[in-house]
């Protein structure tokens, strides 16, 4: 009750005067440094000790409270006679031994008076600060706690702080500054520990920060001295990133990290690490500047924890705080590197350390075997040192796929065994062929290069990359330390692909694809390309087709492109039109031809035409086929002859007038070139009357026959004009009673073939040709008509003849001067006719063996048959007798 009531007399004696020299700033420093107050009289060796304490009784919590409260206790005419005493606020740091003051508050110093030097000692006017700019650049922080804790816990702490960031530094004195200050309220803690955060623009770093603290507890207030500081100078970086661990190609233990993002310098960083092993334990730190650190002297078996913090490298700053820890547990059996990437035709080794039982194997003693299928040479074994092995592979093959294991297996093994641990070795084709094309505008070009190349190894990623020279290409290419990489998008076709836009055309671009993977990066062979020697031309235009008239060649005629303006070399197909098109290749390497004729054996016939092209020199590609042209079928030529054509005589022989009746069989494309509009039948007389008459399309022509001779002619006209070559008839009566044919025979061979032979009596008179007729008697059916050579003696006639009807031959000589008598047969002739098949070959003898054959087999099938039934036609039926049950009687069939 005592203490409370002399608590009460004390806060009543509140009487703050501040008096703060400004002209002055405590440069902050990037170690920690103390606020104390002290009464101006006192030294800093006494400092807020009050009389009969000793120093080291401030340093024990529960005998120094007792102290106090003897204190309090003493005399309350001791409170009640308080004199105006000043007390003074100063800094000071680690490398000042006192903080001495003087009365008038110069140099930057705050004094406090009017308050009693007890009461200060339990206000714990002694505070440590820190302060620092934090990671991320955007936070200024300062951290004080008091040097002694206050024993009395109902006293309210409250902490501003006042900055200042000037845009630039003024020559005003700070006093004048005072009111551009901005105000914080510091957070605190039960303990008394205060945390201030001051916001400072990233682009304000390297300015000066001017600041000051007011305290405020139990009623008094204590203020600092003004404090600056250029932010940039104590920057507390933030942990190291991805701390992590592994073993070297030379068996050491590496240590890797990246630098805090944020950071506008370099660092400096300490990295402390212990190792426990069976035979050795030890810890360690050391200061590096770069992002690695190896720890050398690795044993199996050993467990390592190691933590990274940093600093800024060159001027002042804050070490950051520790990372998180990471702990590395190496195996019995240690390779390095545990795994390997590599390509084919390379060479690559592997090193190993053996432990068995807490014992290290000599590497004399170690052996090496492939996917334990395959007892490595022990002349590809090296000893390293007493206890490293070293085997290499020379000359690697790509690796092939085991099911899901896509790598070989490396065993290091002891004489006797092996552990069950391996290395893994992944060898990769790495020859990825690197396609670019040039487009027709000169505008862009595209490279392409197949995407299954690296299918095997999960987890990697491809990347093209590229060096552009200034001018062509070096004669060997090579991976150019400086390169750029290119976005490519895999296509459906399996094929990725990549576009360069805009392009140099003289430059030279050396590519390779980059394969990323976690074990490493291998590049591709390297080429170079360059964009003007790859272009694919645009398509000739403007492509016609068309069969010349009277020359009768099939005429193409193009437009070259306008891009590239060297000289072009181009193809022409071409093919009869239709669903598959039959192509034929013509080359043509004049550049300045804008056309082509080319023979084709259908003038008649619609042919689908394309054309394209490219660099006469070689280089680059074929354009893309042009767009299809087709000829349109015309006339090219007049028809090459007329039809042939033969007669009826109709009416009485007896007269002077008949009817007379032509025909003809209608001409083929090839005969009329291309199409026949009208037949103009041509009539001549031997009174020289002539006339011709325009039948149109017909193939029948019929007129009156009333002089001694008449000579008929037909012609065939298209769009040209009428034939050139035509068959001519004449009808004559005086012709009509001449007999040439001797006699006429005719042989059946079977029923579509007959066979005509004949026998000629000696004339005078000129042969032209014969006219063979036939028609069944039976029927009302058509004449069949055929025109022979002159000097044929025998011909054979296919159609279809049915051997129970009766048919009529008729064989007539056509003269010069008419159509002699013919010679008619309605019957065949049996006499001599076995001669005359065997005149007829193949004809009759294949047929005979045919049939003969056909006869054979049928007997033979005939007999097989019957005889099955003779032999046994007595085997009962198993389903109808038991001893015939389980009898197999098919076999005994199939047997027989």
């Amino acid at each position: 009750m005592t203490r409370q009531k002399l608590f009460v007399i004390l806060l009543h004696w509140e009487f703050l005067c501040v008096i703060t020299a400004f002209n002055s700033a405590y440069p902050i420093t990037p170690w920690r440094f103390k606020l104390s107050c002290m009464p101006a009289n006192a030294t800093g060796d006494d400092f807020l000790l009050p009389a009969g304490t000793s120093k080291n009784a401030s340093r024990l919590d529960g005998h120094y409270e007792a102290v106090v409260e003897a204190k309090f206790n003493s005399s309350v005419a001791y409170i009640s006679n308080l004199s105006q005493t000043k007390f003074h606020c100063c800094f000071w740091n680690e490398q000042e031994k006192s903080c001495s003051v003087s009365e008038d508050g110069t140099n930057g110093r705050t004094f406090v008076s009017a308050v009693n030097s007890l009461v200060f000692q339990h206000l714990s006017a002694n505070w440590n600060i820190q302060c620092w700019m934090k990671g991320d650049l955007n936070l200024f922080i300062c951290y004080m706690e008091p040097l002694l804790k206050n024993s009395f816990k109902n006293y309210d702490l409250k902490v501003h702080l006042f900055y200042f960031l000037p845009e630039v530094t003024e020559d005003l004195p700070l006093a004048t500054q005072r009111g551009s200050f901005q105000i914080v309220q510091c957070n605190c803690s039960a303990q008394e520990c205060c945390e201030c955060h001051v916001p400072i623009p990233t682009a304000k770093l390297n300015y000066t920060l001017l600041m000051y603290l007011k305290i405020a507890s139990g009623g008094v207030t204590f203020q600092s001295p003004l404090m600056s500081v250029q932010p940039i100078n104590v920057v507390k970086p933030d942990p190291p990133l991805d701390v992590h661990m592994e073993i070297t190609d030379d068996g050491d233990l590496e240590v890797s990290w990246h630098s805090p993002t944020s950071v506008p310098f370099p660092l400096q960083y300490q990295v402390k690490y212990s190792e426990n092993s069976t035979t050795v334990t030890r810890e360690a730190d050391e200061i590096v500047s770069t992002t690695s650190f190896l720890i050398y002297g690795m044993l199996p078996g050993s467990l390592y924890e190691v933590q990274v913090r940093g600093k800024r490298l060159d001027g002042p700053g804050i070490w950051g705080d520790w990372s998180t820890p990471r702990i590395f547990i190496t195996q019995d059996v240690i390779y390095f590197p545990p795994k390997i990437l590599t390509s084919v035709g390379s060479n690559v080794s592997f090193h190993c350390i053996y432990k068995n039982e807490n014992k290290i194997v000599s590497s004399k003693n170690i052996v090496w075997w492939m996917n334990l299928a395959e007892k490595i040479p022990q002349s590809q074994y090296h000893v390293v040192s007493d206890h490293v092995s070293k085997v290499t592979f020379p000359n690697l093959k790509a690796t092939k796929p085991r099911g899901k294991f896509t790598y070989d297996a490396v065993y290091c093994c002891n004489e006797h065994e092996c552990h069950h641990r391996y290395a893994e070795l992944y060898v990769i084709d790495v020859n990825i062929n690197i396609s670019c094309e040039t487009d027709g505008y000169l505008t862009k070009m595209t490279c392409r290069w197949p995407a299954n190349i690296v299918q095997s190894l999960v987890g990697s990623t491809l990347h093209l990359r590229y060096h552009r020279s200034s001018l062509y290409c070096s004669d060997i290419p090579s991976v150019h330390p400086i390169s750029e990489p290119k976005d490519c998008h895999l296509q459906r076709d399996g094929f990725y692909e990549c576009i360069f836009q805009p392009i140099f055309l003289l430059s030279g671009y050396t590519m390779w694809i980059r394969i990323n993977h976690s074990l490493g990066s291998l590049d591709s062979t390297p080429t170079c390309v360059l964009p003007d020697s790859v272009v694919k031309p645009l398509p000739p235009s403007s492509v016609k087709a068309e069969i010349t008239v009277n020359i009768g060649l099939l005429k193409v005629s193009w437009e070259k492109p306008v891009f590239p303006e060297n000289n072009l070399q181009f193809q022409i197909r071409y093919g009869l039109s239709g669903k598959e098109v039959q192509w034929k290749v013509h080359e043509v390497y004049d550049a300045k031809s804008k056309s082509a004729s080319l023979p084709v054996p259908d003038l008649c016939a619609v042919y689908a035409v394309q054309v394209r092209c490219k660099r006469l020199d070689g280089l680059g590609y074929w354009s893309n086929w042009s767009s299809p042209a087709y000829t349109v079928v015309m006339d090219v030529k007049v028809p090459i002859k007329g039809p042939e054509f033969w007669r009826i005589i109709n009416g009485d022989t007896t007269k002077n007038e008949r009817n007379v009746t032509l025909f003809w069989k209608p001409l083929m494309k090839n005969d009329s070139l291309c199409s026949v509009r009208r037949y103009v039948v041509k009539h001549h007389t031997s009174h020289n009357r002539t006339w011709s008459e325009d039948v149109g399309n017909h193939t029948k022509s019929t007129f009156l026959w009333t002089e001694q001779a008449h000579t008929v002619t037909v012609l065939a006209i298209n769009s040209i004009g009428a034939s050139f070559e035509n068959f001519n008839l004449t009808l004559s009566w005086a012709m009509s009673k001449v007999n040439l044919m001797q006699s006429l025979s005719v042989y059946p061979l079977n029923s579509s073939c007959v066979i005509l032979s004949w026998v000629l009596s000696p004339s005078d008179y000129r042969l032209k040709y014969f006219i063979i007729e036939w028609k069944n008697l039976h029927e009302d059916d058509e004449i069949k008509w055929l025109r022979i050579p002159s000097n044929v003696k025998k011909y054979y006639i296919h159609d279809h003849f049915i051997p129970i009807e009766k048919y009529q031959f008729s064989l007539y000589p056509v003269f010069m001067e008419g159509v002699g008598k013919p010679k008619i047969t309605t019957s065949f002739t049996q006499d001599d006719i076995e001669n005359h098949k065997n005149d007829a070959g193949l004809y009759v003898i294949v047929p005979i063996i045919i049939s003969s054959s056909v006869l054979l087999l049928g007997t033979l099938l005939i007999s097989h048959q019957r005889m099955k039934k003779l032999l046994w036609e007595d085997v009962p039926n198993p389903k109808n007798c038991s001893w015939a049950q389980g009898l197999n009687f098919q076999k005994r069939t199939d047997i027989l």
